[in-house]
C-alpha cells in the first residue's frame, strides 16, 4: 500500500475478518488499514473487502467516469462518523453530497494550473457521483480486532509463499533490472506485491477517480484527498493509465501494489521505455517503480530489516521504544540475543526494540530498512509482515519464538475501559476512546511498573482485572 500523505496506508484489498492490534496502537478495520490507527497517519488504501476487477471497459466507452465499481453495495449507514469530526456528521455529509457537482466543477482552475485540458477536465469528471459509503470506511471503529500473531498467520502462509516463488521466477529479468538500478531486494518488493494484492488478485474495485472526488468534497479529510483527486486526473490525462487501470481502494490506492496517485507521481517510472508508467498491468514497470519507491524512502542495500531476538530474565522492557536507537552490540551487552546461537552480522548497526505480545511473546531489533517499509506504510504489524514474509521467500524458517495465543484481544469497549480506569488513577491523561496510541502504552507501562508487572505495556485482560481490582 501506498501511503496517502505522507503515503499512508498502504491498505489493502485482502478481505480479513477483523484488524490487528499492536501495544500501543489503535484498531483498524482491515489489516491493510492499520496504519490509521497506528499511527494517526490519513487513511490509507483500501479497508473495505476488494472485489476482483472487472472486464476491461474501452478508453472509448462514455461517459468514462461512470465506469461501474462495488459502489453500488453496501449503501452509506446514514449515520454520524464514530470520529466525531463537524464534517463526518449526517447532515454534514447529505449537505456536502448535495453540492457534489458543483465542489467538482470548482476544481477546474486547479486542474488548468496542472496542465490538465478542458476537454480531458469534461470527460473525466462528467458522470462523477458521490459514494457515501466512504464515509463510513472512512471512520469505521470496529468492535474487535485481531492478534499480531493472527495476522500474520493471514498473510505469511504456504499458498501466498508458493505464488510469489513463482512471480519471481516469472519475472526474473526485471527483478534483476530493478535490483541492478536501485539496489533494493527483491524479495522485500515481491513481498510488497503479495501482501498488497496477493499478487494482483486482490487489488480493489472502486473508481480511484470516484472516491478521490468523494473524498475531496465530503467528509473530514477534503483538503489531503483533493490534491490525490486532481493527481489522478493528472495520470489520466497524461495517458499513463486507462480509466479502466484505475480501480483501487475506498481511498483511492490502485494496482497491485497500491500506489495512491500522488505516491505514483513522485515514484512512478516507465522501466521498459514504452513512453507510459503503467504499475498496474506492465511487470517492468510496477517492479522498478516499487523499488525506486523504496530507494527513495532510504532503503539500504545489501542490509536486511532487522533480527528476531530473545529477552532475557527481568528485562527492562521500558526499553522496547522506538526512540531508544542503540547499536546491535549495545544490545547485546543488555542480553538481548538472536535465536538459536546466531550472532549480528554487523554490530554497528543501529536498531530499537519491538515487542508486539509484550514480554510474553518474540522481541525483534528493526534496523534502517525497517524504518523504510514503515514509510510505505506507516504500521509496525504491516512491515513486521513483510519483512518476515520477505525472508521466507528467500527460503528462510518461521519465527523460532511462540505468540502467547492463549491471550484474547480486547473489544473496543473492553478498550475504553481500560483508559478509563488508567485515567481514574491518574496514569493516562488524555480522552479515552477505545484507540490505543502512544499515551495509553506509556499509561500501561507505569500502572505495570507500580505493580511489580513487566512493563511492557501489553494490554491483556489480565491487565484489564488488575485494574478493576485496585
Amino acid at each position: 500500500m501506498t501511503r496517502t500523505g505522507n503515503r499512508l496506508t498502504r491498505t489493502a484489498a485482502i478481505a480479513l475478518l477483523g484488524a490487528v492490534l499492536l501495544p500501543g496502537a489503535a484498531s483498524a478495520q482491515s489489516p491493510f488499514d492499520v496504519l490509521n490507527f497506528f499511527t494517526g497517519s490519513p487513511p490509507d488504501k483500501s479497508a473495505a473487502p476488494a472485489a476482483p476487477r472487472r472486464a476491461a471497459v474501452t478508453a472509448q466507452q462514455e461517459p468514462v467516469a461512470a465506469l461501474p465499481g462495488s459502489n453500488a453495495a453496501p449503501a452509506w449507514s446514514g449515520e454520524d462518523g464514530a470520529s466525531g469530526h463537524p464534517l463526518m456528521t449526517a447532515q454534514a455529509i447529505r449537505e456536502a453530497a448535495a453540492n457534489f457537482d458543483n465542489c467538482v466543477a470548482a476544481f477546474w482552475p486547479d486542474a488548468a494550473r496542472r496542465g490538465i485540458s478542458r476537454e480531458s477536465f469534461e470527460r473525466f469528471t462528467a458522470n462523477l457521483s458521490p459514494d457515501l459509503r466512504l464515509m463510513d470506511l472512512m471512520d469505521s471503529q470496529p468492535e474487535f480486532t485481531k492478534a499480531i500473531w493472527d495476522y500474520l498467520d493471514i498473510l505469511v502462509n504456504d499458498n501466498r509463499l508458493a505464488r510469489g516463488r513463482e512471480i519471481l521466477a516469472q519475472y526474473k529479468p526485471q527483478f534483476d533490472a530493478a535490483e541492478r538500478a536501485y539496489g533494493v531486494d527483491r524479495y522485500i518488493i515481491a513481498s510488497i506485491w503479495g501482501i498488497e494484492s496477493n499478487y494482483s488478485t486482490q487489488m480493489g474495485d472502486r473508481y480511484v477517480l470516484n472516491s478521490t472526488a468523494t473524498l475531496a468534497c465530503v467528509g473530514r479529510r477534503q483538503a489531503y484527498f483533493k490534491d490525490e483527486f486532481l493527481t489522478a486526473l493528472e495520470i489520466l490525462h497524461r495517458g499513463d493509465l486507462r480509466p479502466e487501470q484505475l480501480r483501487g481502494s475506498w481511498a483511492g490506492a490502485f494496482g497491485p501494489t497500491q500506489f495512491m496517485p500522488t505516491a505514483f507521481k513522485r515514484f512512478a517510472v516507465d522501466a521498459d521505455g514504452d513512453g507510459r508508467r503503467d504499475v498496474v498491468d506492465n511487470p517492468a514497470d510496477l517492479i522498478a517503480s516499487t523499488a525506486n519507491n523504496l530507494k527513495k524512502d532510504g532503503w539500504q542495500s545489501g542490509q536486511t530489516w532487522g533480527y528476531e531476538v530473545v529477552m532475557p530474565q527481568g528485562f527492562n522492557y521500558m526499553m522496547a521504544d522506538r526512540k531508544q536507537m542503540l547499536t546491535l552490540a549495545q544490545w547485546e551487552q543488555m542480553g538481548v540475543r538472536r535465536p538459536n546461537g546466531l550472532g549480528f552480522p554487523r554490530g554497528n548497526e543501529k536498531a530499537y526494540l519491538l515487542a508486539p505480545a509484550g514480554s510474553e511473546g518474540p522481541g525483534f531489533l528493526m534496523l534502517n530498512n525497517f524504518r523504510t517499509i514503515m514509510k510505505y506504510n506507516p504500521a509496525e504489524a504491516y512491515a513486521l509482515a513483510i519483512g518476515h514474509f520477505a525472508d521466507r521467500l528467500r527460503g528462510g524458517a518461521p519465527f523460532v519464538q511462540p505468540w502467547p495465543r492463549h491471550e484474547r484481544v480486547l473489544s473496543r469497549s473492553e478498550r475504553l475501559e481500560l483508559q478509563q480506569l488508567l485515567a481514574q488513577r491518574g496514569f493516562y491523561r488524555g480522552t479515552p476512546d477505545g484507540q490505543f496510541g502512544s499515551m495509553t502504552r506509556e499509561a500501561l507501562r507505569n500502572f505495570q511498573a507500580s505493580i511489580g508487572a513487566p512493563a511492557d505495556g501489553f494490554a491483556t485482560g489480565d491487565m484489564l482485572e488488575k485494574l478493576r481490582g485496585r
